[in-house]
């Protein structure tokens, strides 16, 4: 073992069975660390860069009504970036880990996610006004082919960067389960969250090849594909916990 393998070990309580738990994995992070706070905030700054992006503040009631327009979008993607803050979130609690590797990986996640709110919102907008005949969200607006291949493009390459960061937060961690003194149970659910981010990351890579070969009258497909996490995420998790009852 390593000096900072030592160093993971001694952080570690004596008796981790003391620790609490969540789902039966015993949470190693349960103090916040200065890096799992700068995250936090990070997101938060980007939720607010998602509000003040919509519009102004409407000083009258044709502003305030057209500001509503922005709602169904603005909600679909505090849902996408609530569900990589619950990723990393879980990450921080159960391994607790704030070495070199880590944090910088968690930096590059902070700087994809600031650069990744206005394509997220873009899309979300269009797929609002499609979906709604116009009623909400709002037109891309592209002049050209190229720009809307750009466009599905940047997005997907956004969405996959993501999932990629969190996948490698957990390959970190499965590196370190020796000085992390993770059980049996603890190693599975390590190797489940890493095929199950691997997923999300997997739909993002087929959306991005889709927006640089399909014709771009059925560019649309490279935004549809990701509803197929609605199926694939469930399956994924329900075969895990099959096998988790399997083994153990």
């Amino acid at each position: 073992m390593n000096n900072r393998h030592e160093e993971i070990s001694s952080t570690l309580p004596a008796d981790l069975d003391s620790l609490p738990r969540l789902r039966g994995f015993r949470l190693r992070g349960m103090q916040m660390t200065r890096l799992e706070t700068f995250i936090d905030a990070a997101f938060a700054f980007a939720i607010s860069m998602l509000v003040i992006a919509a519009n102004q503040v409407p000083d009258n009631i044709e502003e305030l009504l057209g500001a509503f327009r922005h709602v169904p979008a603005f909600v679909a993607s505090i849902v996408v970036l609530g569900i990589f803050w619950r990723g990393h979130w879980t990450w921080s609690r159960r391994y607790g880990l704030e070495d070199g590797v880590s944090i910088f990986i968690s930096w590059a996640m902070l700087t994809t996610i600031l650069i990744y709110i206005y394509p997220l919102r873009a899309v979300f907008g269009s797929m609002w006004f499609l979906l709604s005949d116009g009623r909400v969200g709002q037109r891309l607006g592209l002049r050209a082919d190229a720009q809307a291949r750009a466009v599905f493009a940047i997005f997907a390459i956004g969405f996959t960067a993501i999932a990629l960061e969190i996948v490698l937060l957990n390959v970190r961690a499965w590196h370190l389960r020796e000085p992390l003194r993770l059980n049996e149970r603890e190693r599975l659910m390590t190797r489940d969250d890493i095929s199950g981010w691997s997923v999300p990351a997997s739909v993002g890579i087929i959306s991005l090849m889709l927006a640089l070969i399909l014709p771009i009258r059925e560019i649309a497909w490279s935004g549809w594909v990701y509803f197929s996490m609605a199926i694939l995420v469930p399956l994924h998790s329900a075969y895990q916990k099959r096998r988790m009852k399997a083994e153990l």
